[in-house]
């Protein structure tokens, strides 16, 4: 199997053995929707096994590698020919499901007999609350009883690090969102798995709910392959807020995209500020960063988010953020106002109104996500 599908099956065992609904409960048409890249495990080795020759040429040129006599870069270039070399015959039997980012939806489908319809959605880094979208579109619509949405990602890859080096996105050092030293993000592996289903059928149902989705808003700004822009981002946060119904003066937390990229958290911060600014703010927007801890997760970054966004709810606890020295002057925190700690802190009821928390996930190519959570007042046990 796909490193990736065994990840997303591990992670499927864990949902269904969380104390929540078990597969055989589950009935009536259901969708599984997985964020992922299209290029699974080994079309990515294939891609990198075919750059070898490549490498092999590179090596005996590279400054760093200045101190090796000539031998040493042989051996060097072997090595690296050996243990990048082809992977397994790609048309060995069982290997279809490998090739097909659909696949790992159809594995959970398959492995805890779901009437699911299972789909891949690939939305670059907001893929995973694209998988979250289509879900809660289908539930709305009552084509779906059930769903179960997420994202799997694998980044820690030769090709991935090598494509994200070339465009000067890793840090040279580690991911530090909104801090002034930030140059760039760390990836890192990861998978989250979430079950959905309308409100008034968990009731009815007798499901635990950690969280109720209230809003979920997209938009795409068209300007430029990788570089974020202010107005798309503040347009996908309106009308999250459209579909909700609340202000964005009642929301306590905001899980941020914060990638680490200075420009990437400067604009973010200025979306931000347009849209959650100038309210009648009891208390500053707490904001954070799952990323600080274990880096981007590319197409499961939402996931990731989101599990966040839930625990805290149920710790009722603002989530602290790693590798933070001094927050950047780039930031105007002021202006929302907003307060980014580095240290966990008590989230405090929110008077009549239950706790309040928004999620942003931005792609390349201009995709931006927002989706708003709100507690569920039996959802703290």
């Amino acid at each position: 199997m796909d490193a990736a599908q065994r990840v997303a099956l591990t992670v499927a065992a864990q949902l269904f053995a969380g104390g929540g609904p078990r597969p055989a409960s589950l009935h009536g048409p259901g969708l599984i929707a997985i964020g992922s890249s299209l290029s699974l495990g080994r079309e990515r080795a294939l891609n990198s096994a075919a750059e070898l020759d490549l490498a092999a040429r590179a090596i005996p040129a590279l400054d760093a590698l200045a101190h090796l006599d000539g031998e040493d870069r042989r051996r060097l270039a072997a090595r690296t020919r050996r243990r990048f070399g082809a992977p397994e015959d790609p048309g060995a039997p069982g290997a279809l499901d490998g090739w097909l980012a659909s696949g790992t939806a159809a594995v959970i489908a398959g492995e805890f007999r779901l009437a699911a319809v299972p789909v891949a959605v690939e939305a670059a880094c907001a893929s995973s609350l694209a998988a979250l979208d289509l879900a809660v579109g289908a539930l709305r619509s009552g084509t779906a009883r059930y769903a179960i949405a997420g994202g799997v990602e694998l980044a820690c890859n030769v090709r991935d690090l090598i494509l994200c080096s070339s465009l000067g996105l890793l840090s040279h050092s580690k991911i530090t969102p909104f801090d002034e030293a930030a140059d760039g993000f760390s990836p890192g592996d990861g998978c989250a798995l979430f079950l959905l289903k309308r409100h008034s059928d968990a009731l009815a149902d007798g499901d635990r709910i950690l969280g109720v989705i209230r809003g979920v808003g997209g938009s795409n700004d068209a300007h430029s392959l990788i570089a974020p822009d202010r107005g798309g981002q503040a347009r996908a946060m309106r009308q999250a807020f459209g579909d909700a119904g609340f202000g964005p003066d009642t929301v306590d937390y905001l899980e941020a995209h914060g990638t680490g990229t200075r420009v990437g958290d400067r604009v973010e911060l200025s979306a931000v500020t347009d849209v959650y600014g100038g309210g009648e703010r009891r208390r500053p927007l707490q904001v954070g960063s799952a990323k600080s801890f274990f880096g981007h997760t590319f197409a499961a970054a939402g996931a990731a988010g989101l599990l966040r966004v839930l625990l805290a709810l149920q710790a009722r606890t603002f989530p602290p953020n790693a590798n933070l020295g001094t927050i950047s002057p780039e930031l105007d925190l002021d202006a929302i106002p907003a307060f980014i700690d580095r240290r966990p802190a008590p989230w405090p009821a929110g008077g009549p109104r239950p706790r309040r928390a928004a999620l942003s996930s931005f792609g390349t190519g201009g995709i931006n996500y927002h989706v708003l959570i709100e507690e569920h007042p039996d959802g703290v046990s």
